[in-house]
């Protein structure tokens, strides 16, 4: 049986920044904008997290009971090294979407119905990124689906459900969340390149290889960047605060770029989730001063 230590490992934290990050940016383009309904922000912060836990437990049940964890290099993987049952780490990812998915029908309710469809579709996609008979993180679609749901979908949805409107600020910003969230993955993948090719998993790390995955993480480092500039012109240069995520992003990229594999990748992880909350706390706080301007 896994210890509470072994459980909280199992959910990945070093990947809730991708779940925090989306909801600060939203928050602060809605502060900006017009305000701030806080009560929505917090609840827009449990689906976030809710799902990031939930679409983390997943993956390890999915590729647990596959047998592509059996020589995964990294944080533990409760099915596939032994410590868990299959059964209860299904059990762990149903509970997570289900937190998930009664904190998205209370904005729902007090937003627009429509947004149901929204959840239900990020619910879907949390499940089928290694569930399913045709899992699409084995067909490199992956880093296109964090883009969307931890990018367009979770900034632009929690400035929506507190305003309404959906200002062009709010999609740069879910652009540079999406990007940095998208790197996390594209560095986890990259590490995960030997292993996932013996056993068949085709990430996008796979189809691309070593020498162009590691230009890609490069990219979208850029791409943050270029965001971050658009965000800032479009509203307040306040939300150039945000250039604090170089600060971890640069060692990190010069790990990717000159070559780093295995073990050695795991603190590119935590760096770039850093990167991405730096950037999303920045945005938020230079927003919300301008604001009050």
């Amino acid at each position: 049986m896994a210890t509470p230590a072994q459980w909280l490992e199992g959910a990945r934290p070093r990947t809730l920044p991708a779940a925090v990050s989306p909801v600060l940016a939203g928050t602060g383009v809605a502060a900006y904008v017009d305000h701030a309904v806080w009560w929505k922000a917090a609840l827009a912060l449990v689906v976030s997290l809710a799902l990031q836990v939930g679409v983390n437990y997943a993956n390890d049940y999915s590729d647990g009971i596959r047998g592509t964890d059996a020589a995964r290099v990294g944080p533990l993987r409760l099915v596939g090294s032994g410590v868990a049952t299959p059964g209860s780490v299904k059990a762990a990812a149903f509970t997570a979407f289900g937190v998930a998915v009664v904190a998205g029908l209370l904005l729902a309710v007090t937003t627009s119905w429509w947004l149901v469809l929204v959840g239900a579709s990020a619910v879907l996609a949390a499940w089928y990124y290694t569930g399913g008979s045709t899992p699409y993180g084995y067909l490199a679609l992956g880093e296109v689906m964090v883009f969307v749901f931890f990018g367009l979908v979770a900034v632009v949805g929690t400035t929506y459900v507190q305003i309404e409107q959906l200002p062009l600020a709010a999609w740069y910003a879910a652009t540079g969340v999406g990007a940095l969230a998208c790197a996390i993955l594209v560095a986890n993948n990259l590490r995960d390149i030997p292993t996932d090719r013996d056993v068949g998993k085709r990430t996008l790390a796979v189809v691309l290889g070593d020498e162009r995955t590691r230009a890609l993480y490069a990219l979208l480092g850029g791409a943050a960047l270029v965001a971050l500039l658009a965000v800032a012109l479009s509203t307040t240069r306040l939300a150039f605060l945000g250039i604090a995520f170089v600060l971890p992003v640069v060692p990190a990229t010069r790990m990717v770029l000159t070559g780093a594999t295995g073990r050695d990748l795991v603190p590119v992880l935590a760096r770039t989730g850093v990167a991405e909350l730096l950037w999303a706390t920045g945005v938020f706080v230079g927003l919300l001063l301008g604001s009050l301007l």
